[in-house]
């Protein structure tokens, strides 16, 4: 799947949102905060059931430059490929840790389908 321009996640107020609203789960490599929309907050370009990221990376937890890039790169290709995974209407941040432009990247895609399996509604 394409990882579309309405997917990202921009504006600081909504990321903002997302972490101070939202919930947390750790997934050692990095830590993923989401957040379900309201039918009114989900924009007509994404629509009602798209899901957006933001990915980010300090350079105090990962390092420099080359290394955050590396982080962030990984992590929204783990978005992309993992997309049907989240919830639908779901902000998420992903926020890179230390080891996050060094881990595996099979065990990377393994803790964000856990993640993303936690913060599923339960099927009934």
């Amino acid at each position: 799947m394409r990882f579309r321009p309405e997917q990202h996640l921009r504006r600081p107020a909504e990321i903002r949102a997302v972490r101070e609203l939202g919930r947390r789960v750790d997934a050692r490599a990095f830590t993923l905060w989401w957040r379900e929309r309201e039918l009114a907050e989900a924009g007509a370009a994404v629509g009602p059931t798209g899901s957006r990221v933001c990915v980010i990376a300090s350079g105090k937890a990962v390092g420099r430059a080359v290394r955050r890039n590396r982080a962030k790169r990984r992590l929204r290709e783990l978005f992309r490929c993992q997309q049907q995974g989240v919830p639908p209407r779901c902000d998420v941040v992903l926020v890179a840790r230390a080891g996050a432009a060094d881990w595996p990247m099979a065990e990377l895609q393994a803790r964000f389908t856990d993640a993303c399996a936690r913060i599923a509604p339960p099927v009934e």
